[in-house]
């Protein structure tokens, strides 16, 4: 394991970069504010490494991004229509910074704070958050832990962990974005190939990206990923869901039956690099990176 600094945020907290690496010379970067997964290095099948996620070079430029790369989200991840829910009977309002919904959480989401990194060895990290009643606007104090393990055989594990004192809302998960054509290769993932074991996903009823209820199937359309084919291949078919969201930005319903299974594969043609996707969840929510743009 090698850290080093990584930049200082405006509240002038010290940020730091931890580098593991497995027995094979394959590495993972993540830093202790907002426990971020900034770089993922793996062998090509030329046996060259390249780093396969978008990351920034320190964290005054993750400040500066919008694009969450990299990030651990929470409380909850992906929109909250309304920047509203009730629970046990109560309405909690947050923070409305997506049109009228809250999205990610923001503003002063987890991938803004300073963690406590609570355990570091070779291979992996663990990364320990508090986050205090009504914090965001949720209620209850949530006592949280990620964990990143990297395996000898180039797996990226995460394991979330954590404990609330009342009733809340946590829907955590990893925003990075994936180019296993590597991140300075000059490409875009349209080309890469991917598979999605679900049949149905979950239509929207706007450009707002809140689900309608429905689940829908995917065969006949252009969101049907249970073959493999290229990202780009239907991504501007004229196709009311993708005009929606200006691209893939939904929510799939797995084909799975318990414990952990395969949610998805993606494959470069270009370097050989194969990344196969695990989850014990019931849907996955698979972003083409629409309005990433030059960041």
């Amino acid at each position: 394991m090698v850290k080093k600094e990584f930049g200082t945020a405006p509240d002038g907290v010290k940020a730091t970069l931890y580098t593991l690496t497995n027995g094979q010379g394959a590495e993972i970067s993540v830093s202790d504010f907002g426990a971020l997964l900034v770089s993922v290095k793996v062998p090509d099948r030329e046996g060259n490494k390249r780093d396969v996620v978008l990351g920034y070079d320190n964290i005054e430029q993750y400040l500066q991004g919008t694009c969450f790369f990299g990030a651990v989200i929470g409380r909850s991840g992906n929109r909250i229509a309304n920047a509203s829910f009730s629970l046990d009977g109560v309405t909690y309002q947050l923070a409305a910074n997506e049109n009228e919904n809250n999205l990610h959480s923001n503003p002063d989401g987890y991938e803004q704070r300073l963690w406590e990194v609570t355990d570091v060895t070779d291979q992996s990290i663990t990364l320990h958050i508090v986050s205090p009643d009504l914090d965001q606007g949720f209620p209850g104090r949530l006592d949280l832990s990620v964990t990143y393990t990297l395996t000898e055989d180039h797996a990226v594990e995460l394991h979330y962990e954590g404990s609330c004192d009342k009733d809340t809302v946590v829907n955590m998960t990893n925003h990075s974005y994936f180019n296993l054509d590597g991140q300075d290769s000059g490409t875009t993932v349209e080309d890469q190939i991917l598979t999605i074991h679900g049949d149905y996903y979950t239509p929207v009823l706007d450009s707002k990206s809140i689900p309608t209820g429905e689940i829908a199937p995917v065969a006949g359309t252009p969101m049907d990923f249970t073959s493999a084919k290229a990202i780009g291949r239907d991504i501007d078919a004229d196709f009311e869901q993708l005009n929606f969201t200006g691209g893939f930005d939904h929510n799939y319903v797995l084909n799975r039956k318990d414990g952990i299974e395969e949610m998805a594969v993606a494959y470069s043609e270009k370097t050989g690099i194969r990344m196969r996707a695990y989850t014990d969840c019931v849907g996955v929510q698979f972003y083409a990176g629409n309005f990433v743009g030059e960041q």
